[in-house]
C-alpha cells in the first residue's frame, strides 16, 4: 500500500532492547519469531551484519535483488534501502551497530569503510557465501557466543561484544571476494568510499560536487578524476543516480505529489525537477508513476 509518508528511516534505537540503547548495538537471533514490525522498503542509519543459516528468499538492496542461499552473510551500510522476502523457516543472526560502537577502541577512524563490503565501489552488495564447514562452524560459534553474552540481564561484557564484532568483520573481509571490484587498494579507494558515505548522508540536499570536495579536502577536479578512474562514473553521475533511485521509490511507494517530491530533494522548482527526471529516464515523473502502478 502506498502512503503519504517518505520511506521510513529506522534508527538503531528502534531495534535495540531498552537496556542497550545507550550502547548503540543489538545482537540477536534472526528468525520467523523475531519482531518484524517495520515497513518495507526502508532505510537504516546503522551498519548491519545478517548471517543466515537456513531458509530462502530475496534480499533487495538499493534496487539490486540477491537470492538468499544459506549459509551466507549480508552487509548493509547506513542509508541503503532494502527489502526482505523470507521463507517461514528462515534462521540466523543479526548484528547491528553504530560506527561509534565499533570505532571506540580503534586507532584508525577509517577502519569501517576499509572493509570491502561497506560503501562498495561498484555499489553492489552480494552476500558472502560460506563454502566450508570450518567457516560455517566458526561464525556460528561467534554469533552464538555473542547472543549468549548479550542476553545477560546485568553486566553484559561490552568489550567482549565489541571484540567479537571486530573478529566477525575481519574474518568476513578475509573471505570476501578478492576481485578488483572489492579490494581497497589505497587512498584513492578510501576517497571514493568516503564520497559514497557523504552522498548517502546528503544527496537529498541537492548540493554540487564542489561541496563534497570541500568536505573531503580535495579539489572537485581531483575528486571527479579519482572517482572516474576507479568506478568508471563521474561524481555527478553517482549523485544523480542516488537521487533517481530515491525519486523512483517515492513515486511508486508514496502518494506524494510531484511538487512535494521535488521539494523533498531540494530542487528549485517542479519544472526543473520534471526536466531533470525526464532527461535521465526518458519519461515524466507522472508517466513513470502511472506506468509502474499499472504493472503492480
Amino acid at each position: 500500500m502506498r502512503s503519504n509518508e517518505n520511506l521510513p528511516v529506522y534508527s538503531l534505537q528502534a531495534f535495540s532492547a531498552p537496556e542497550r540503547r545507550s550502547q548503540q548495538f543489538q545482537l540477536e537471533v534472526f528468525d520467523a519469531h523475531r519482531h518484524f514490525g517495520v515497513k518495507y522498503p526502508h532505510r537504516h542509519d546503522f551498519f548491519e551484519v545478517l548471517f543466515l543459516m537456513k531458509g530462502t528468499g530475496i534480499h533487495v538492496i538499493d534496487g539490486n535483488p540477491y537470492k538468499i542461499t544459506p549459509p551466507c552473510i549480508f552487509f548493509m551500510s547506513p542509508g541503503q534501502v532494502h527489502r526482505l522476502e523470507l521463507s517461514n523457516d528462515i534462521s540466523g543472526f543479526i548484528y547491528i551497530f553504530s560506527p561509534e560502537f565499533y570505532l571506540l577502541n580503534q586507532s584508525n577512524p577509517n577502519r569501517l569503510i576499509e572493509f570491502p563490503f561497506y560503501f562498495t565501489l561498484k555499489q553492489v552488495n552480494p552476500p558472502l557465501v560460506l563454502k566450508t564447514r570450518r567457516d560455517i562452524d566458526f561464525f556460528e560459534f561467534l554469533f552464538n557466543r555473542g547472543v549468549e553474552e548479550a542476553s545477560r540481564k546485568e553486566g553484559y561484557p561490552i568489550g567482549v561484544l565489541r571484540s567479537l564484532l571486530d573478529l566477525i568483520l575481519t574474518k568476513c573481509a578475509d573471505l570476501y571476494p578478492t576481485g578488483s571490484d572489492y579490494v581497497v587498494k589505497g587512498k584513492g579507494h578510501l576517497l571514493v568510499k568516503r564520497f559514497y558515505q557523504l552522498v548517502e548522508e546528503h544527496f537529498r540536499e541537492n548540493i554540487p560536487v564542489s561541496h563534497y570536495a570541500q568536505e573531503l579536502a580535495v579539489t572537485p577536479n581531483h575528486l571527479t578524476q579519482t572517482i572516474k578512474q576507479l568506478t568508471g562514473k563521474t561524481s555527478t553521475a553517482i549523485i544523480k543516480s542516488k537521487q533517481l533511485i530515491e525519486i523512483k521509490r517515492l513515486l511508486v511507494n508514496t502518494n506524494l505529489a510531484i511538487a512535494e517530491i521535488a521539494d523533498r530533494l531540494n530542487f528549485s522548482d517542479q519544472s526543473y525537477f520534471t526536466k531533470f527526471f525526464k532527461h535521465e529516464t526518458g519519461m515524466s515523473p507522472l508517466a513513470y508513476r502511472n506506468n509502474r502502478i499499472r504493472k503492480q
